[in-house]
């Protein structure tokens, strides 16, 4: 199978549709580029990165943000605390290894204080939208890089 099929289609319109159903509902669209891009760095996803990227510009993000984003922890004010909070939430739901044990056997959780400070400033609603984006653009994320699928096939 050629490697220029990137997914069956039904999954990926499946992918798809989450996709967009997260970032309707998440209803702001440079926070939703911010969230996964910094998914994207953290899973090397450079098919993905070049995608958000390039939505990010068009929705008007400036180059001093995306640029820093890799850092943003040491950025004072650039980025709001609802931001902040969200990609916090991103890096945990992305890594799922640095979180508290709840079972005798271990294992990695969102840490508590991650998802407080996330849950206020998202109502319920929102708060389930960033989660499934950012649970998708894993998803994402890990079928173009086993797929081993280089930037720049993205088309807006």
């Amino acid at each position: 199978m050629s490697r220029t099929r990137l997914l069956d289609e039904e999954v990926g319109r499946a992918m798809s549709a989450l996709s967009a159903t997260a970032k309707k509902g998440l209803g702001d669209p440079v926070l939703a580029e911010l969230v996964m891009i910094r998914a994207s760095q953290l899973n090397h996803c450079a098919f993905c990165l070049d995608m958000h990227l390039t939505a990010a510009r068009r929705n008007g993000e400036s180059e001093e943000r995306i640029q820093l984003l890799n850092a943003w922890e040491e950025t004072e004010d650039l980025y709001t605390e609802q931001e902040r909070a969200a990609l916090a939430l991103t890096e945990a739901v992305t890594v799922l290894t640095g979180g508290t044990s709840r079972t005798k056997s271990g294992g990695g959780f969102v840490p508590d204080e991650v998802y407080d400070r996330a849950a206020k400033h998202f109502d319920e609603a929102r708060l389930a939208h960033l989660i499934a984006l950012i649970s998708v653009i894993n998803s994402w994320n890990r079928l173009m890089v086993s797929r081993r699928i280089p930037p720049g096939g993205y088309r807006p």
